[in-house]
């Protein structure tokens, strides 16, 4: 998703058509409306590209971009590229009919009788990222600290809230978030090889809850309302730093709460 946009967000900028590769129509084709037109395997092999290859944040250097076929690579992920067409970029991201009606009844069901209910979207990034956060971007991901926080939040600023959680961990999430209120519904499958139905669920609803990752990152993009992230989970030395930026990967009016890097600071005395 963030491939697409950016490529949308440059092709427009430099008044050029912007096609998409076989690849990409495969992993998003299924769930939205997807507007850019595609190459065929055999097109994209016999044109003679010029190869860019693009950070994670919008710099001039990519306002002069010269030549007549370009072939974008790299995994931006960052607004700066798109956010001033944000309806645009929305609308590309529509969800499929069938799709948004599943999850509209869902969701419907998860109130029941109640009235002016808050959904807010929870997605809890785990699995490789707790081994690669650590040894490879001195990092850590979300803790139980810090989903209290930013529930609590949430809890304090609506009267009826619903949280959906959806994770590629339910395990850890059914044992550290705390759903003693009635209020927290685990509703994700984990399965990411279709990741459809959970991406869905969350960005259907008001607000978000982010950990780290795209996957969230998008869920809140597309939902709108407010989002709640983990911030500044790397230490000051991450050669992570080096691709990363936090200014360029959050919109500035989402509210971090900083993670507790305690933990990763003890290993590394």
């Amino acid at each position: 998703m963030g491939e697409y946009a950016t490529l949308y967000a440059l092709a427009k900028l430099h008044g050029k058509r912007a096609w998409i590769v076989p690849d990409m129509v495969r992993m998003l084709g299924p769930i939205f409306k997807i507007n850019l037109p595609h190459l065929s395997v055999t097109e994209e092999k016999h044109i003679p590209w010029k190869n860019i290859w693009v950070q994670d944040w919008m710099s001039e250097r990519y306002e002069h971009i010269e030549g007549k076929y370009i072939m974008f690579t790299g995994c931006p992920n960052s607004w700066t590229f798109y956010h001033h067409i944000r309806d645009e970029i929305r609308r590309e991201f529509t969800f499929h009919d069938s799709i948004n009606k599943e999850v509209n009844e869902y969701l419907e069901e998860l109130r029941g009788s109640q009235k002016n209910v808050t959904y807010v979207g929870v997605h809890v990034r785990r699995g490789d990222y707790v081994v690669v956060m650590q040894r490879d971007r001195k990092g850590v991901v979300a803790d139980k600290g810090y989903m209290d926080k930013a529930m609590a939040y949430f809890r304090s600023k609506y009267q009826k809230t619903i949280f959906v959680v959806a994770s590629n961990d339910m395990k850890w999430c059914k044992v550290n978030i705390d759903a003693s209120k009635g209020d927290v519904y685990f509703s994700g499958d984990g399965n990411e090889a279709q990741p459809k139905r959970d991406f869905a669920i969350l960005a259907h609803c008001n607000h978000t809850i982010m950990t780290i990752g795209t996957f969230g990152y998008w869920t809140a993009y597309l939902a709108g309302g407010e989002t709640v992230y983990l911030t500044n989970f790397t230490l000051p030395d991450s050669p992570y730093l080096e691709l990363f930026r936090y200014e360029a990967s959050f919109l500035p009016e989402w509210i971090g709460i900083p993670a507790d890097l305690s933990p990763l600071i003890s290993l590394n005395k």
